[in-house]
């Protein structure tokens, strides 16, 4: 089974790498560009038997490991 986990941060938190991103677009002069927020995405290959079992073991990952859940969300996919 595989898992895609999204991870990005939460509304409100100040998102450096995504401002940066967005001003490198602007000087290539794609203006019409107003905001950017950068995340990060997990592929997980993990052999449990159920779904269920799959979605519980992988949000115990990211909120031990895989998320800083202060300051940001994740979303799992089963793929």
């Amino acid at each position: 089974m595989k898992a895609r986990v999204t991870v990005m941060l939460k509304e409100g938190v100040l998102d450096p790498q995504g401002e940066a991103v967005k001003h490198a677009l602007n000087s290539l002069k794609y203006n019409k560009v107003k905001s950017v927020r950068q995340g990060k995405v997990i592929e997980i290959g993990i052999d449990e038997i159920s779904e269920e079992r799959a979605n519980k073991s992988i949000r115990e990952m990211c909120e031990k490991l895989l998320a800083n859940t202060v300051i940001e969300s994740y979303e799992i996919e089963i793929i």
